[in-house]
């Protein structure tokens, strides 16, 4: 199997850069290229670690959320099916955003609810539950998902 295609990202995987008003990308970010198969969905919780650190304050949320579009990635779109999938985190002072790319499906992601017995479908009501923001944009056939982790410093005097 080859080796992920990894590399050094300047702005979101998207292309469309930081929202005005936001901190620039920190000097961790990574894009990584994996094949579309179940085996790929640890490497993709791998290059969390790679660009964060086991010390960032949102690693665990942003490993969790990565591995659930990951997942998503290879059972639900045409990634799985001898394709690829792309995933990007950026990371500044005060953002965390990890997008995941695939090769598209028939439909959109969809936040459906599931019965408490059912062993699927939390994945997108935890990127919903736990990000302060996400979404996904389908393009020529391709399906980006991404979230964003927000730092908000808490003010002098508040108990925490």
């Amino acid at each position: 199997m080859a080796p992920p295609d990894v590399r050094h990202a300047t702005g979101s995987a998207d292309g469309a850069g930081f929202e005005d008003g936001e901190d620039e990308p920190g000097s961790h970010d990574l894009v990584a290229r994996l094949p579309g198969t179940p085996s790929q969905v640890s490497r993709a919780r791998n290059l969390v670690t790679s660009a964060l650190g086991r010390d960032h304050p949102f690693h665990d949320d942003v490993v969790l959320l990565t591995s659930e579009l990951a997942t998503n990635a290879i059972l639900h779109t045409r990634s799985g099916s001898d394709g690829s999938f792309t995933v990007a985190v950026t990371s500044s002072d005060t953002l965390v955003r990890v997008h995941v790319s695939d090769a598209g499906s028939d439909g959109p992601p969809c936040v459906c609810r599931t019965e408490a017995q059912a062993t699927g479908g939390r994945g997108l009501p935890l990127v919903e539950a736990l990000s302060h923001r996400w979404g996904f944009v389908r393009e020529d056939g391709a399906t980006t998902v991404w979230f964003e982790l927000l730092r908000s410093p808490v003010p002098a005097g508040v108990a925490v």
